[in-house]
């Protein structure tokens, strides 16, 4: 029986099979965004988990590109690989394969509600034939010696809402823990996140559950833990633009302060990252790469409309910095402008009528409920 060690709140250690993570607090996988510079980013904030983005296991058996989801480094460990598919033997060999190329964790993904990936079968298209997962988790238990986790959603509709039911047959087949998303397919990222059914689940199960969805704030995650019971959390789409949640999240739950990043910590975690992209994809597609995440990490900001409009056609790392340091710049002056009584932004720093979400920066700081931004 795999159970959190004595501690306080997310601190405490959780064990998944025979893998110990040194708090409770994971990164989601996520397509297109949890790549090795993203993990690399977010692991300075001190998360106990990150996987790769959801990987198919057709894909890796043929090679080719689907490998690179697997790279790694020292820095970026402990490390779950998140592999998705229908068939139990594809899965298995996938998991292998994974398991050789150093993973630490292995995630099965029965909660995708992506239509390309639920017409194949796969994803949350697994949980309406329960027949199959008990056939894939079987066949990918008895593959690997790893710790194998399940990420699931709460069904397919409110009438075939059986996240127990599959949750059961998870620690059944051997499963070491699952991850609830508690919202339907139906719902997609919309409405809100049912954290009664995480608390369900927790309650029918002996191996550990890991809650996800509407984690947005790191009293969210605290309300969480207490509210459900669960056993450890997973911070989603709440982390993007917003990597020092997870520090957040951390301290809040051990009875520390919490405060949003200072504008200089910002521009430096921005142009940090952007070099990883760069060093990690090349100086062509890193920068292009990276310019969703200029996006995300500007959300909010005042002027920051304006900034993301310019920065959509940013196409060279020099680019990038530049436009970053004069951002930057600007928000600064306009802090000292804001502290002195005058208009923030003001003198030309902004082309007339562009468009931005106000911020209020007070000492070099972002307030931190503006900065959960994550809708997931």
């Amino acid at each position: 029986m795999n159970r959190s060690a004595p501690g306080p709140g997310g601190g405490e250690s959780l064990s998944i099979g025979r893998l110990v993570l040194r708090n409770r607090v994971l990164l989601a996988p996520m397509a297109g965004v949890t790549d090795l510079p993203f993990r690399t980013i977010v692991r300075g904030f001190g998360c106990g988990l990150a996987f790769t983005e959801m990987v198919s296991a057709s894909g890796l058996l043929r090679g080719g590109k689907t490998c690179r989801y697997l790279d790694s480094s020292p820095l970026d460990r402990p490390l779950g690989v998140q592999l998705f598919g229908a068939d139990p033997a594809a899965l298995a060999e996938a998991a292998r394969i994974a398991a050789a190329g150093g993973a630490d964790l292995i995630d099965i993904n029965m909660g995708c509600p992506v239509k390309k990936v639920v017409k194949t079968g796969s994803g949350a298209a697994l949980m309406r034939d329960p027949q199959r997962v008990t056939a894939v988790l079987r066949a990918v238990r008895g593959a690997i010696a790893l710790p194998l986790t399940v990420k699931i959603r709460a069904g397919w509709n409110r009438r075939e809402a059986n996240a127990v039911a599959v949750g059961r047959i998870a620690e059944d087949c051997g499963v070491d823990a699952v991850t609830i998303h508690p919202r339907t397919v139906e719902q997609g990222f919309g409405g809100f996140a049912d954290w009664e059914l995480i608390a369900s689940l927790k309650a029918r199960l002996r191996i550990p559950v890991i809650g996800s969805g509407d984690i947005r704030s790191p009293g969210d995650a605290e309300r969480m833990l207490r509210e459900t019971g669960c056993d450890g959390i997973m911070v989603g789409r709440g982390v993007l633009g917003n990597p020092w949640i997870i520090g957040s999240i951390l301290s809040h739950i051990l009875g520390g302060s919490v405060s949003g990043p200072s504008l200089a910590e910002r521009e430096e975690i921005i142009n940090r990252h952007l070099a990883l992209a760069v060093d990690y994809y090349g100086l062509t597609v890193g920068p292009r790469d990276f310019r969703k995440h200029l996006l995300w990490y500007t959300k909010g900001l005042q002027g920051g409309a304006q900034f993301r409009r310019m920065a959509a056609g940013i196409t060279d790392q020099a680019a990038a910095g530049e436009a970053l340091r004069d951002y930057f710049r600007r928000l600064v002056v306009a802090e000292g402008m804001s502290e002195s009584g005058g208009d923030s932004f003001s003198g030309g720093a902004l082309p007339a009528g562009a468009e931005g979400v106000q911020t209020t920066v007070r000492n070099g700081r972002i307030p931190r409920q503006q900065t959960a931004e994550g809708v997931k």
